[in-house]
């Protein structure tokens, strides 16, 4: 039986998974990060905790935030945001200029490919560094 919780998938198989299915894998980490650092900074009510994880997870507040990590990022990390940012979407959300939305993938992209890896402690020093600076609004 496949632990999700902990992966390692190997170079081979990361290859094979496309952008956009890295991203999409990766926005459901992020988000689930951001749920996580919601609830233990004191966010209570549902309508407030939805609330604020949609300001946190919309395409312009990722898009600030991949910001803080770009210096950080190892040389490949950087080569999988970059094929993230450089996918081309077929629509972008009215709430997002095409550059923020791009770079949101980017990073949803790094998110995904990192957590296939099982590489969590890397995850959590990058979300760290994205959040240590926010308010819990």
């Amino acid at each position: 039986m496949t632990d999700y919780f902990h992966l390692n998938a190997g170079p081979e198989l990361l290859q094979g998974i496309s952008s956009l299915g890295l991203a999409h894998l990766g926005d459901g980490v992020f988000e689930l990060m951001v749920r996580s650092w919601l609830c233990l900074h004191g966010k209570a009510t549902s309508k407030g905790l939805h609330r604020a994880t949609v300001r946190y997870v919309a395409a312009p507040a990722q898009a600030r935030a991949v910001e803080k990590i770009l210096p950080l990022l190892e040389e490949e990390e950087h080569d999988v945001f970059r094929r993230g940012r450089n996918t081309s979407p077929h629509s972008v959300p009215q709430n997002a200029s095409r550059a923020d939305y791009q770079a949101a993938t980017g990073l949803e992209t790094l998110f995904g490919w990192l957590w296939l890896q099982g590489r969590t402690e890397r995850l959590n020093t990058l979300f760290a560094v994205m959040m240590e600076e926010e308010e819990c609004r």
